[in-house]
């Protein structure tokens, strides 16, 4: 892969997590009329209606699926698409922002280790010392650069949900990298949110979702149609194409940009301020991702000199 596109790649993956951001943000604006499962359903409903017409439009030679191929789709949906949703919106309501922020800045180390496991993908130390040093950077941005924060944490049944989001997530890029060796971003994300907005709905009707639609605010409307579109159509396309090129393992690496551009966002739009400790956490994030997306430069040249000598 040359290097131009490797890094057009790398900026679709910064661009689909940087949306996932906003998402803290959004949840936090719809979960004051919904509850977690309506929201979820409400949004892949949404994302489902456009995800079908453009692989109908963009996809030619889909490849028909098989038995097996059906049920990893459906397991893509319950997992990254439902179990992890629930969990994610769950937390929004009932956990602290900074302990769900942690939960999930763990997931890169998780698909790194299932990808290294299950999918035998090369992981250098590169690959590891750019995690770590990403996941210092978000650990000091949510701690806000007081680390002993952490000992102040007590287990509560709201970790078990937390647990569960992180699992279902690692799942949801381990298995999708198997189904993308035979599908597109597009056909594996659009089936992956097909069989997750099917079992999202039973569980939403259990929450009477119909009783809050017509008391919902339109900020909570567009809070959803801000996920359906942006977050889950765009994100997960980009994200799961990433996954696509350059496997799990090192795409991974790029989720650790979310809570940083939840940070941000959250100074933008809600007036948050904006720390020495954030700015600090942002760029321990940054070098984590050059590092560990990096090849080392006297590798790539000594190849060149091989091909071309």
């Amino acid at each position: 892969m040359d290097r131009k596109k490797q890094w057009l790649i790398y900026g679709m993956l910064t661009f689909a997590t940087s949306t996932w951001g906003s998402a803290f943000i959004a949840g936090k604006i719809a979960i004051e009329s919904f509850e977690p499962a309506t929201i979820s359903f409400l949004r892949f409903f949404g994302a489902a209606l456009l995800l079908f017409p453009i692989m109908w439009i963009m996809e030619r030679d889909i490849p028909k699926p098989t038995k097996k191929d059906w049920g990893l789709f459906a397991l893509l949906g319950l997992t990254g698409i439902a179990i992890y949703n629930i969990c994610f919106f769950l937390a929004s309501k009932h956990a602290p922002v900074i302990k769900s922020s942690l939960f999930i800045a763990a997931n890169p180390m998780l698909i790194m280790l299932l990808s290294g496991i299950f999918l035998k993908e090369a992981i250098s130390k590169r690959n590891v010392i750019g995690l770590l040093l990403a996941f210092a950077g978000v650990v000091t941005i949510i701690t806000e650069g007081n680390i002993m924060m952490l000992l102040r944490f007590q287990f509560e049944l709201i970790d078990f949900v937390l647990l569960g989001a992180v699992i279902t997530w690692a799942l949801y890029s381990v298995l999708g990298r198997i189904v993308l060796r035979k599908y597109s971003s597009i056909v594996s994300t659009t089936y992956a949110v097909g069989f997750g907005t099917l079992f999202l709905l039973p569980v939403s009707l259990l929450e009477s979702p119909w009783e809050h639609v017509a008391t919902a605010s339109w900020s909570a409307w567009l809070a959803i149609a801000h996920m359906s579109v942006f977050v889950t159509v765009i994100g997960f396309i980009l994200y799961y194409y990433g996954i696509q090129k350059i496997g799990a393992a090192k795409a991974s690496i790029f989720i650790n940009v979310m809570p940083v551009s939840a940070v941000m966002m959250a100074t933008v739009f809600l007036g948050e301020v904006l720390t020495f400790a954030t700015v600090i956490g942002a760029l321990f994030v940054l070098c984590g991702v050059y590092v560990g997306t990096s090849v080392k430069r006297k590798k790539t040249e000594a190849l060149a000199h091989a091909k071309t000598g």
